[in-house]
């Protein structure tokens, strides 16, 4: 009975990745949104001296040498911002710690990102969306909905893992092909979505620098 109790669960499951119920879709979408709401609420907290030290880091930028020892820490940098909450998402659908993780993720991402772009904004005024939109566009038309792909699957994944109990079958419950399938085509897009910032980026970046530093 138990053993046919958890064939039908991972029927389930695997089942359940290949549709995203929309009541999941907007809970996510309102705990992002909920983030960058409180990402600007205190980003207008933050001293003044930010925009300087800000404006600095860009200028000290603009005068800094490629040199291959960079490049490879920029590369690694580019591939943890990309990779992060993806697959943070991804790890914690094999955890029934994820039902409550995963919603307190996604306000994460969107309380960084709203923090971050009012940073910008806050030390160039309305050049600083400009400059917000070069650091932070591609990344965020890649990375999101990278990120709700695998967060609402794994999130149900996380629900049905409480309702099969703590134990051994819990664990080895793996989420089935298409669960594997979808990650194996989210990894591509984000590392392409690397290797196009790490072309691109820095070239809009510095142009738009040089306009507004000079």
């Amino acid at each position: 009975m138990r053993r046919l109790k958890g064939k039908r669960m991972a029927r389930s499951m695997e089942s359940g990745e290949k549709t995203m119920p929309l009541p999941c879709v907007i809970g996510f979408a309102v705990c992002f949104l909920g983030g960058v709401f409180l990402g600007q609420v205190l980003a207008g907290r933050v001293p003044e001296s930010t925009g300087t030290e800000l404006r600095q880091y860009l200028t000290d930028f603009l005068s800094l040498d490629q040199d291959s020892g960079q490049n490879a820490q920029t590369a690694l940098s580019a591939l943890m911002i990309y990779f992060r909450y993806p697959l943070t998402a991804f790890l914690l659908g094999f955890v029934s710690a994820g039902t409550v993780l995963l919603p307190c993720v996604a306000v994460a991402y969107g309380f960084f990102l709203s923090f971050s772009v009012c940073c910008f904004t806050a030390a160039f005024g309305g050049e600083g969306v400009v400059l917000a939109l070069a650091v932070f566009g591609l990344r965020c038309l890649v990375t999101m909905p990278c990120f709700f792909l695998l967060a609402v699957p794994a999130w149900k994944m996380a629900v049905s893992r409480v309702s099969i109990g703590r134990g051994r079958r819990a664990m080895v419950l793996g989420g089935g092909r298409a669960w594997w399938l979808r990650f194996a085509a989210v990894a591509l897009t984000l590392l392409a979505g690397v290797c196009a910032e790490l072309f691109l980026s820095p070239y809009l970046l510095r142009l738009i620098l040089e306009r507004i530093l000079n």
